[in-house]
């Protein structure tokens, strides 16, 4: 099997909007997320992790997207992001160590990115983590499963876990 990957490491100025993918490298702070991204801050979903499959299955639908179009702060590959259980760490590179707080997501309105893109799969496809320790994260950058989670995350509020599980189960997500 390939090496888990990141593909791309993307910001934005503004929440709901689409990333930027970025060349040089990126400082990620602790408890808070990617030094200069809209989305960083001191809640549970610090940074947040797309697969460049779940790109690729996108653009086979007929959607103009690339890497950052879903709002993604990095861009993976050889990694299921979805099989991984609340609670599991993974180290971004030399330095960086995050846990997974969320998986998917609840949109209450059509952002900027469903209509530029045509679509959202991110709600879907998309996870969250908590920054557990801060360093110097880049494009190609190997992404390491340090510990599996167990499916809970203390760090994750129990009323945006259960905001996201009645959404799959409405099926809506």
């Amino acid at each position: 099997m390939s090496t888990p990957t990141i593909t791309s490491v993307n910001i934005s100025t503004r929440k709901g909007t689409q990333k930027t993918p970025v060349d040089e490298p990126q400082k990620v702070v602790e408890m808070y997320g990617l030094e200069n991204d809209a989305h960083a801050g001191k809640w549970h979903r610090q940074v947040s992790f797309l697969a460049s499959e779940s790109i690729d299955k996108a653009v086979a639908a007929g959607l103009d997207v690339e890497e950052g179009s879903f709002g993604e702060n990095f861009t993976t590959e050889n990694i299921d992001l979805l099989a991984l259980p609340l609670g599991t760490q993974l180290k971004l590179g030399d330095e960086v160590l995050v846990e997974v707080s969320q998986i998917g997501k609840v949109c209450h309105t059509r952002c900027a990115i469903y209509y530029a893109a045509g679509d959202c799969i991110f709600p879907r496809e998309g996870i969250f983590a908590v920054v557990l320790k801060g360093g110097m994260v880049k494009e190609d950058d190997p992404i390491e499963i340090v510990k599996m989670g167990d499916g809970t995350c203390e760090y994750s509020p129990a009323e945006a876990l259960e905001e996201v599980e009645a959404a799959r189960a409405a099926g809506t997500l």
